[in-house]
């Protein structure tokens, strides 16, 4: 199986980890994005993380250089043409998703083509190309080297050799694929955001300050990170598009974003990856 090749779209947070663990377990990578300076950012995240693999003991330094060098990078679709199975790990937005995947379609006529979508429907995407019992959700969670789940979702059309391949090819990097159906949300982000959305309103309404808020959620509750720290984490631009997601698909005002949340974003205040989102973080 692992002379698969694989195939991965974007270059970012989610791309380059989907990236590093199918590379660190033996297949050919080639990863894609539109801007160069975006693959090499990615590249050099890998390295990094991987040297901080080598520094734990969990790999060793020859280990480092064969996952290095199983990874390609591109900026054309074109060089998925021989891809066992794309991943789509674009920014999570609607109409660039309907776009990539047509375009998929073409470059990429064998391969099954997964998307990290946390919450769009994977019947809406599959339906923008040719073949929707090739296509399917393969939701990965963040941090992608660290965190053991795969949400593998299944479209209204996606074939049982689709799904049963995809879980197969979870399984062989490493992570422990939970199969569930095509909803708003699916299963991780239809919970994960209300209670993350009820946390920015306790902060709204001065229940309570973030590291107080997050602090209730840590001992009391025994998450490992609170969830404010946690949707910096995310990027609140993207907690803000699953949670427009859950309330226009599932039409109920509980999943609306809180406003407080959507003037963060509105100034750019994203999260860590703008240094800047409920906590402020060194450059």
């Amino acid at each position: 199986m692992t002379e698969s090749k694989i195939a991965v779209i974007g270059a970012g947070q989610m791309g380059n980890g989907i990236a590093h663990v199918f590379a660190q377990s033996g297949f050919p990578v080639t990863m894609i994005d539109v801007a160069q300076a975006a693959l090499d950012r990615g590249k050099s995240t890998i390295e990094k993380n991987l040297d901080r693999q080598v520094k734990k003991g969990t790999i060793d330094a020859a280990a480092k250089d064969a996952t290095l060098g199983r990874i390609a990078t591109s900026t054309s679709t074109a060089n998925a043409g021989d891809a066992a199975l794309v991943v789509e790990a674009a920014t999570e937005n609607r109409d660039l998703k309907f776009r990539i995947f047509g375009d998929l379609d073409r470059a990429a006529p064998n391969a099954i083509l997964a998307t990290n979508t946390s919450s769009i429907s994977i019947t809406e995407i599959a339906a923008k190309t040719t073949r929707p019992e090739k296509v399917i959700g393969m939701h990965f969670m963040n941090p992608v080297p660290v965190m053991q789940l795969v949400e593998v979702i299944r479209g209204l059309a996606t074939s049982d050799e689709t799904t049963r391949t995809t879980l197969e090819l979870a399984k062989a990097v490493g992570k422990t694929p939970v199969e569930v159906n095509d909803y708003p949300g699916f299963v991780a982000n239809r919970i994960l955001m209300p209670m993350i959305n009820e946390a920015v309103y306790c902060l709204m309404e001065g229940v309570g300050t973030p590291e107080a808020i997050d602090t209730v959620m840590k001992l009391g509750m025994n998450h490992p990170m609170g969830p404010l720290a946690l949707a910096d984490l995310i990027g609140l631009d993207t907690c803000l598009a699953i949670l427009e997601v859950l309330q226009g698909g599932l039409g109920d005002p509980k999943y609306r974003p809180c406003p407080l949340l959507r003037k963060y974003v509105a100034a750019g205040w994203l999260g860590r990856k703008s240094g800047r989102g409920f906590y402020t973080y060194a450059s």
